[in-house]
């Protein structure tokens, strides 16, 4: 094998492998529903500032449901000037522990597309989020005896992704990171001299696409759907050969 082929390849879960920011934008839309029966949507800016407390929030609470839920009540009390009452909050809560309870939907055509990139390399989850959660999804996803190892990560940087490549004795360029998140599942890796495989999702938190990578970066490459992951595989490998 050359020096330099491709020796791993990472996926990202939520919204590479199943669905996940639909249920959140679903949870926003009702969220906003239950405010605004107390101030009007448009002038208390509920959007944006729903968004500027999770932001704020994640170095206290991390990613993923609990830390939005936390975020929306403190969020409905704020915006509200503290009119919302206990009833209201309850529907709060009852949206976070919903979206907790959703069944993992896989996207079309992902359980082919990581059955046919695992047969010819070993491949990894690298997913963020809160532990319990992801742990669920990716029990309830049907593929976990694919994976070589499954990642539950606080952050997906380069210090993340360099430990994982150090765990696994690899330089940077041996190492493919698939996922839909400009900022965590290709920008840390291009950084670091990885390649990357973005899948563009109909939807994404805007958090995630605060990254500013270059269409034509050369260790990136852009595909429509899953079913276009094993040729992109092969593509970069190719160019390693």
């Amino acid at each position: 094998m050359h020096s330099n082929a491709i020796r791993l390849v990472g996926f990202d879960g939520d919204d590479t492998l199943w669905r996940s920011q639909d249920y959140f934008d679903e949870a926003q839309l009702e969220f906003e529903r239950i405010v605004g029966a107390y101030v009007d949507l448009a002038d208390a800016r509920v959007h944006e500032r729903l968004y500027e407390f999770e932001a704020g929030n994640l170095a206290l609470f991390g990613y993923g449901v609990k830390g939005m839920a936390l975020s929306m009540i403190e969020a409905a009390v704020e915006i509200t000037a503290a009119r919302i009452i206990a009833r209201d909050v309850h529907r709060i809560v009852q949206l976070g522990k919903g979206l907790l309870q959703h069944p993992v939907e896989l996207l079309p055509g992902i359980g082919e597309a990581v059955a046919a990139i695992a047969a010819d390399y070993d491949v990894v989850l690298i997913t963020k989020g809160d532990l319990f959660h992801q742990e669920a999804k990716v029990r309830q996803s049907g593929l976990s005896e694919l994976f070589r190892r499954i990642e539950i990560v606080s952050e997906k940087d380069p210090p993340t992704y360099a430990r994982v490549l150090e765990e696994f004795d690899l330089a940077a360029a041996q190492f493919v990171m698939i996922g839909n998140s400009l900022r965590s599942d290709i920008a840390p890796v291009l950084q670091l001299g990885g390649w990357g495989v973005h899948v563009p999702y109909h939807t994404t938190w805007g958090h995630e696409n605060e990254a500013q990578v270059a269409d034509d970066a050369s260790r990136l490459r852009v595909v429509a759907d899953a079913a276009a992951l094993p040729a992109a595989i092969a593509d970069i490998a190719a160019v390693l050969e």
